[in-house]
């Protein structure tokens, strides 16, 4: 059978709380099978965990957030997408505040992070979500909508009318495996509008947004002296937001996604649509990694 996986051994690292601009000190530890992924605010006494549930993101502006019993873990968007391309299923995320550290604001250093931790399979079944028919969310013009198929392909176009964002760039497609997760999609750079710094950091958010963390647009292009790292590196950064607030559901999802200017608070409300009707899909495992329709990198 396609086994669950865990980390072989604990992981440290820190960085900076993009939002609340703390130091923020970060442990990954291996997790018992069945367990998922869970975060676990160890700044409290007694340590307070918080499983990464769909059901639990109760505020979805600019990011998304995990509240249990007036107790946050933001942010988490960015380690779980690279948690989800690396079939991770069980592992526990220490973090010493409120916000998961943004790191350079892609999920490129969180690949590097949990591979220096290396893999290894648990004697479980892995379980995948798989999609039966179409299940759809909207708010206002925006959508995101699930159809069946036979791994998971991301559709993803953003619709900015700026310089810095040609209209040829606004729309990208992946098919979902470690491989193009890691090389297309996970050092694409969280992105702001240099405008709207000073109303965001009024409301006690951005504190820590720099260059080193993010792409800058001013009202001509991008301000960073490095440029992109891909032409197309803004919709690819909502692939990689979109990649970790799917796997929220529990399990890695077998389906199409389509989105048309979806964000986090759009990606959580399609998931409880998924949940609010069990015809919607069903949960599977495979026998081996070739009859698994999402390939991942193998453990050694």
């Amino acid at each position: 059978m396609l086994k669950q996986r865990t980390l072989r051994r604990v992981v440290k690292a820190s960085g900076i709380g993009l939002h609340s601009g703390q130091k923020v000190m970060i442990n990954f530890v291996p997790h018992t099978v069945n367990s998922g992924i869970v975060f676990r605010r160890i700044d409290i006494e007694p340590h307070i965990d918080l499983p990464a549930d769909a059901m639990l993101i109760q505020e979805a502006f600019m990011c998304s957030n995990l509240i249990k019993d007036q107790v946050k873990v933001g942010t988490i968007e960015h380690v779980m997408s690279a948690i989800a391309a690396l079939g991770i299923d069980n592992l526990i995320i220490e973090v010493s505040a409120s916000e998961v550290p943004i790191m350079d604001g892609s999920a490129g250093p969180f690949i590097y992070l949990l591979m220096q931790g290396g893999l290894v399979e648990q004697d479980a079944a892995k379980k995948f979500i798989k999609i039966l028919k179409p299940v759809e969310a909207y708010i206002d013009d925006k959508k995101a909508i699930f159809t069946p198929h036979q791994g998971f392909q991301l559709n993803f176009t953003i619709d900015f009318n700026h310089p810095a964002i040609a209209k040829e760039h606004q729309s990208a497609t992946i098919d979902f495996s470690t491989e193009t997760f890691v090389y297309e999609v996970s050092d694409a750079r969280t992105f702001g509008f240099m405008k709207d710094l000073d109303f965001l950091k009024a409301n006690n958010l951005a504190l820590g947004a720099s260059l080193e963390n993010a792409i800058g647009v001013d009202d001509t292009g991008v301000v960073n002296e490095e440029g992109l790292r891909y032409s197309d590196e803004f919709v690819r950064h909502k692939i990689l937001d979109a990649v970790g607030d799917l796997y929220l559901l529990g399990h890695q999802i077998i389906a199409k996604f389509d989105a048309y200017k979806s964000g986090h608070a759009l990606n959580n409300q399609l998931l409880r649509n998924v949940y609010a009707d069990p015809s919607n899909y069903e949960i599977v495992t495979f026998n081996d990694m070739g009859s698994c329709p999402i390939p991942y990198v193998e453990v050694s």
